[in-house]
């Protein structure tokens, strides 16, 4: 069937274009997605800036593929499938036209000893490609990405079925929340020593935009007892106490000095017990090993992209506080059907989040619009509005 799709593409940074493309069949395995949601991410304001260096120290380290259709935090109902057998879902069921599903932000070849190792992140594979970042849509069948009326999933990609009762905006946050699995990892450092998350802990996230968000409510409801909120802009900090926060600190109206100051005030003079840097600048990791108590977590999680370097003294700020620290790459496979079943039971929580919903000729506005802050989580509608 002959169709032409549009999609939103980044040519180059800050260099937007609606183009059209001719649909795809399908190979075996693959997978045709009319898109009904799509999310703007933090890293997507990077490539939109020119900050496009990802997987930096790695094998497989390089930058953003433009031209770029972006967009990795997708859901949509399956348009066609390739011939053989159909693909599966997280409980080996077989997919059909008309499901509704959430694909994985990366590809991977399923074979390499970073697939095969359940200890490594599965987007450590050596053959990995990232939807919206690292296939051009340059490359046939070009649509690798969600904005656009129509996703191309390749073989291999893991597609997890919605729940009938999860609002299809709610599920396009389920890759952003399977970022939040330092969470967990915190909370299992604290089943074997005194480390990591335990009930009743003072959280302090840096940077509630959309990632920060989503780690404040989660660590909410893994039983945080104070929850401490930074931020520059006064409006994420009131959305981040109407979501439950108990302190919000201005970082731009406070030295370095003094918000550690007010963390110290606001713990008893100890520090916080986990800290969680989602800010995605380099400059706040240095903050949070300072806001941390002595024997505390850092979880670094918004750091994805190459902006630079920083200085720290790994005596004084780690090994002397006896800090710590993981490190967070990007989203845990054996996180997304947690993270759909979470927003289905506990997506009014999450839905305040949602502030914009936008056409695809209205997404380089958008990308623009986030790096005010006057938007929250972002989501393109391609298709126009979809139903829940």
């Amino acid at each position: 069937m002959s169709e032409d799709v549009r999609a939103a593409v980044i040519r180059a940074p800050g260099e937007l274009h609606v183009e059209h493309f001719s649909r795809p069949a399908p190979e075996s395995g693959a997978v045709l997605l009319r898109i009904l949601y799509s999310g703007i991410c933090g890293t997507d304001k990077h490539t939109w800036q020119g900050e496009s260096r990802q997987y930096a120290g790695t094998a497989h380290e390089r930058d953003a593929a433009y031209p770029l259709i972006c967009g990795h935090e997708n859901v949509g109902v399956i348009e066609a499938i390739g011939p053989g057998p159909p693909p599966l879902d997280e409980l080996g069921r077989p997919l059909a036209v008309g499901d509704r599903v959430v694909p994985t932000a990366n590809v991977t070849c399923g074979r390499c000893a970073f697939c095969l190792d359940s200890r490594y992140p599965y987007y450590l594979c050596a053959s990995t490609e990232d939807y919206g970042n690292s296939l051009s849509c340059e490359i046939p069948p070009h649509l690798f990405g969600g904005w656009a009326e129509l996703m191309y999933v390749l073989p291999g990609t893991r597609l997890f079925r919605v729940p009938d009762e999860l609002d299809s905006q709610l599920a396009a946050m389920t890759e952003l929340l399977s970022v939040t699995h330092g969470l967990d990892s915190a909370r299992a450092l604290a089943g074997a020593s005194g480390r990591g998350l335990h009930t009743g802990d003072t959280v302090v996230v840096l940077g509630t935009g959309p990632l920060g968000m989503v780690h404040l409510l989660k660590a909410e409801l893994l039983g945080a007892g104070q929850l401490i909120a930074v931020d520059v802009l006064p409006a994420r900090l009131e959305l981040a106490q109407a979501c439950g926060a108990d302190v919000v600190l201005d970082a731009a109206a406070l030295a370095a000095g003094e918000l550690r100051a007010a963390v110290q005030d606001a713990t008893d003079g100890i520090g916080a017990d986990v800290v969680v840097d989602c800010s995605g600048r380099r400059e706040t990791f240095r903050e949070a090993l300072a806001l941390a108590r002595p024997g505390g977590t850092v979880i670094e999680a918004g750091a994805f992209v190459e902006t630079g370097r920083i200085e720290i003294d790994p005596n004084q700020d780690i090994c002397v506080k006896d800090i710590t620290i993981l490190g967070i790459g990007g989203d845990e496979l054996g996180q997304y059907a947690a993270s759909l079943r979470l927003l289905a039971r506990h997506g009014e929580r999450f839905k305040p989040l949602i502030t914009h919903r936008v056409r695809l000729d209205e997404v380089g506005e958008a990308l623009e619009l986030v790096q005010t802050g006057a938007a929250m989580k972002v989501l393109v509608t391609p298709n126009g509005a979809a139903p829940a």
